[in-house]
């Protein structure tokens, strides 16, 4: 009986590239569909508008949008891409009508918002290109708006498609519920539904979103919206009338009912509501004529559509400002809505680990008392076993929210990483009689934690910068172990691009971030750690030296952030690293350590016999230096090999951030290594070894109980892969997949960075 349309604004901004492999044209292809497979219904385009036009001169934008109008999609036009991080305005809108009836409100079934990313490779003449232009589908990425939501929401959504193809699209999405052209002469007289009434509350429910939500904005852009007035955004006499069209005016010649008496409805249903349409209030609504509510769905469609249009042409006008605060709410959401995978806990860091003076090997010693272990008690294996049983609450989950959905992570839920994050609180400072706590910052909800922990004392450069100067954020990246002692198929690592999905993570979270991805050690990774800690610290510091003088030519360096990112043995060598004269200058500029799954105590009490034996066969048949050094054979005294001297250097003390991954999955690292905490079967063991490792341990932690920094933030992340759609092969065996896994995904990344956005920019 009554017509509506669901629209769906879609706003494409910009194309930034962070890391696609393959010059050539690309385009965005967008399209929409219903979620419920029994419809065919697909979204159509209905309008596009772009508001600010492509240089038509450049050699790097070729023709204009397009929609196909068998496949019902949108397409930009064609651009170039030649080199990573490149900004391509797109600067498009375009609109797909969703069209219901009145039986189908409020929808029931979701949209999918699917995005393609499409690719033509280079042809010399672009001539050819653009007569004979083929671009297939490289990479899709789909949202999915929820029910709720198609009645109103006005959300950030970035693309960024796939590992293989990491970018980084700025889109904003709004949808909408309108009224749809019908004759309205030929229903008086007949009988409103039920249904007819739920579709005018749903479309009174939308214009209130809209309002709103054109008020929220203005508020925060300090800006006023110039098509409209207040009278417009209320419901009052006369004031809603001056936004309706010819259709309301023809339809009140023929009813019974005015201005005034239609203003005074809609007046008393908002009244009643307290502002905002109750569902489930229709008693109002019941009380109606059918003439009476054809007018109020009149009314408020035509309004709804004069406000709708003013929205747009006002997001077009403050785009810049509008996308900014969009993408602020969206990230500080995404912290609330990923917590689903996060699991947060805090601990206290004792004062130091004791030996027992038992021979009870359940028996262990910290903060100078003895705490019983239970027989059996394996860290890993309840680490394992605590993210299963959440993983499983998790797949029991209806999530069904009002925010847009991304499928990368929605789509099987239960598949996703699980994250435990245990926060570990510094209860005293060694050499300090004032007790100092890591979680000062009040805490809220453990779903939604932030720190803040940025030294009093920040860290000043040795180049002092005029004014005008800048903050010289420097990340560096270090890979692993060249080759795998079990690799059958001769997959390498020690790659200096293996942590790029991490890198990319960090620069979508601070686009400011020089990133050096260090490539001295490729290769040479079964040498001496002192060589190679060696050859890092060179790299680093003439990158540093080069991007401080470049800084000193446009106003100067008022302050550095020197950030560290290792993978596997990659954290050794930046241990190493740090310990290197030429480091002098940049200690107190140290910033944030994220290490991924590091061997930070060497390879002592690997559970892992099968990777074990793989050591050995290294160090026997080729004398791999650095595997001598991971297990403490370089030299017969424990208390002369490298990694004890390592410990005792303070390559953590200056660190502002501290965060430590592993998984209790990956065999190739020990996991109390990854950690650096005690290990069980070191409490159970007498002999020298377990006196070292002691002693490794507490020099660790004393670096980063020292006060160097007011304020100092130690977080360990357990990260448990879904290995259950994972071949039983060697790899899954031994536990290299879980290893390898830190490397192949970001989503684990994802999580714990944009949860923690201060510790990483």
């Amino acid at each position: 009986m009554l017509e509506t349309v669901h629209e769906i604004g879609i706003y494409i901004h910009r194309f930034h590239n962070l890391d696609l492999f393959q010059q050539g044209w690309y385009q965005v292809k967008a399209s929409l569909r219903w979620e419920d497979s029994s419809r065919e219904t697909h979204g159509t385009p209905s309008r596009v508008v772009q508001y600010e036009a492509p240089d038509l001169a450049s050699d790097d934008i070729l023709g204009v949008w397009r929609i196909d109008d068998n496949e019902q999609s949108f397409s930009t036009q064609p651009f170039r891409i030649k080199y990573a991080r490149q900004d391509v305005l797109l600067s498009v809108m375009v609109s797909f009508n969703l069209n219901v009836g009145s039986d189908e409100v409020p929808a029931a079934s979701a949209v999918i918002l699917k995005f393609e990313l499409l690719f033509s490779p280079l042809l010399e003449n672009g001539g050819e290109m653009q007569a004979s232009f083929e671009a297939f589908s490289t990479a899709i990425h789909e949202f999915r708006i929820p029910p709720k939501a198609l009645l109103g929401i006005h959300s950030y959504c970035p693309v960024h498609f796939d590992v293989f193809h990491a970018v980084l699209v700025d889109i904003s999405i709004h949808t909408v519920l309108l009224k749809a052209g019908t004759t309205l002469q030929k229903l008086l007289g007949q009988r409103i539904s039920s249904r007819a009434i739920e579709l005018v509350k749903s479309l009174l429910m939308s214009r209130e979103i809209l309002v709103e939500e054109l008020q929220r904005i203005s508020k925060m852009i300090d800006r006023t919206i110039d098509d409209i007035t207040e009278a417009d955004l209320n419901f009052g006499r006369f004031g809603m009338y001056s936004s309706l069209g010819s259709d309301m005016a023809d339809f009140n010649s023929h009813g019974k009912m005015g201005m005034a008496h239609l203003a005074g409805i809609l007046q008393n249903i908002f009244e009643k509501s307290n502002g905002m349409i109750d569902v489930q209030n229709d008693v109002i609504l019941y009380s109606l004529s059918t003439e009476e509510l054809l007018d109020v769905f009149v009314s408020v469609g035509s309004q709804l559509s004069f406000i709708w249009i003013a929205f747009l042409n006002f997001h077009r006008s403050h785009r810049i400002r509008i996308i900014e605060q969009l993408r602020s709410a969206w990230a500080a959401d995404r912290k609330a809505e990923w917590s689903i995978w996060m699991v947060h806990s805090k601990i206290e860091m004792p004062h130091r680990y004791l030996r027992s003076i038992s021979n009870d090997s359940s028996q262990r010693s910290a903060l100078g008392k003895a705490v019983q272990r239970k027989s059996g008690d394996d860290p890993a294996q309840n680490a394992t076993a605590r993210a299963e049983l959440h993983r499983k609450s998790i797949a029991q989950m209806k999530i069904n929210n009002r925010s847009i959905q991304d499928m990368q992570i929605f789509g099987d839920p239960s598949r996703v990483p699980v994250v435990i994050v245990e926060h570990v609180m510094n209860t005293t400072v060694h050499g300090s009689g004032n007790n100092k706590s890591l979680f000062a910052a009040k805490q809220t909800d453990s779903a939604t934690v932030t720190t803040r922990f940025v030294g009093k004392d920040a860290s000043k450069s040795s180049v002092l910068g005029k004014r005008g100067s800048r903050v010289l954020k420097v990340v560096v990246f270090v890979h692993g172990f060249q080759v795998s002692p079990f690799a059958m198929h001769s997959l390498l690592q020690g790659h200096h691009l293996d942590l790029r999905l991490v890198r990319n993570q960090w620069l979508l979270l601070d686009p400011g971030a020089e990133c050096l991805m260090s490539e001295v050690n490729e290769e040479k990774t079964s040498g001496d750690f002192r060589e190679m800690g060696s050859r890092l610290a060179q790299e680093v510091t003439s990158f540093l030296r080069k991007k401080i003088d470049k800084l000193s030519r446009y106003g100067g360096c008022k302050d550095i952030k020197l950030s560290f990112v290792g993978h596997s043995i990659g954290n050794v060598i930046i241990r190493t690293a740090l310990t290197d004269s030429l480091f002098d200058p940049y200690r107190k500029n140290l910033y944030t350590y994220l290490s991924v799954s590091g061997p930070h105590l060497g390879y002592w009490y690997s559970s892992n016999s099968i990777f074990n034996s793989g050591l050995w066969l290294l160090k026997k048949l080729k004398n791999t230096q650095c595997i001598h050094q991971l297990t403490f054979s370089d030299d017969p005294d424990l208390q002369n090999t490298f990694f004890y001297k390592l410990c005792k250097q303070k390559t953590l003390e200056n660190f502002k951030n501290i965060i430590l991954l592993s998984s209790p999955q990956d065999g190739y690292v020990p996991y109390h290594s990854a950690r650096i905490e005690l290990c069980p079967a070191s409490s159970s063991d007498y002999s020298k070894k377990a006196q070292v490792f002691l002693e490794m341990l507490n020099d660790c932690l004393d670096q980063i109980r020292a006060p160097s920094s007011e304020q100092r933030t130690l977080m360990r992340c357990d990260v448990n892969f879904d290995t259950s759609n994972q071949s039983k092969n060697l790899n899954t065996f031994i536990g290299r997949a879980a290893h390898i896994e830190f490397l192949e995904t970001d989503i684990f990344a994802k999580f714990i960075m944009w949860s923690f956005p201060d510790l990483f920019r």
